[in-house]
C-alpha cells in the first residue's frame, strides 16, 4: 500500500452500505471495519477512496452472502481535491472485493470507472480496470 497525493475526506463510516462494482458475486457490502484506521476512543472508523475495508455481504449470490470479505473503496459521492486542483466526485459509493490482503481482486470485470487514487495505492486493481478517472 502506497501513499497518495490527494487529500481524500473519509466519507463512508462504519455501517455504511455500498455497492460492489465487480463480478465476484456480491452486490451490496456493509462496512464492518476499516483496515489501518486510527481514531480516538469511541469514534467509529471511516473510509474513503483507496482504503481497505472489511465488509459483510448483505446481498448477492447465496454462496458469498453472510460472509466477511476484504474490499477496497474505488468510488465515493463526497468530492475530493487532487494535488493539481481538480475536484472529483462520483455518482455512487462503490467497492471491489479482494482475494487477499495484497490487493488482488476477486472479480475479473469492473463495472464503471475506478478512481486513479485507488489504483495508485493498490497496483493489482489497475490490471483489471478498463476506465480510470
Amino acid at each position: 500500500m502506497k501513499a497518495i497525493p490527494a487529500r481524500i475526506p473519509k466519507a463512508l463510516q462504519h455501517g455504511s452500505k455500498i455497492t460492489v462494482c465487480d463480478n465476484s458475486g456480491a452486490k451490496i457490502l456493509k462496512i464492518v471495519s476499516v483496515k489501518g484506521a486510527k481514531t480516538v476512543k469511541n469514534r467509529y472508523p471511516r473510509a474513503g477512496v483507496g482504503d481497505m475495508v472489511l465488509g459483510s455481504v448483505v446481498s448477492g449470490k447465496p454462496d458469498i452472502r453472510k460472509q466477511v470479505v476484504l474490499a477496497i473503496i474505488v468510488r465515493q459521492k463526497k468530492e475530493y481535491r487532487r494535488a493539481d486542483g481538480t475536484r472529483i466526485k462520483f455518482e455512487d459509493n462503490s467497492a471491489v472485493v479482494l482475494k487477499d490482503e495484497k490487493g488482488n481482486p476477486k472479480g475479473t470485470i469492473f463495472k464503471g470507472v475506478i478512481a486513479k487514487e485507488a489504483i495508485q495505492r493498490w497496483a493489482p486493481l489497475g490490471k483489471v480496470a478498463k476506465i480510470v478517472v
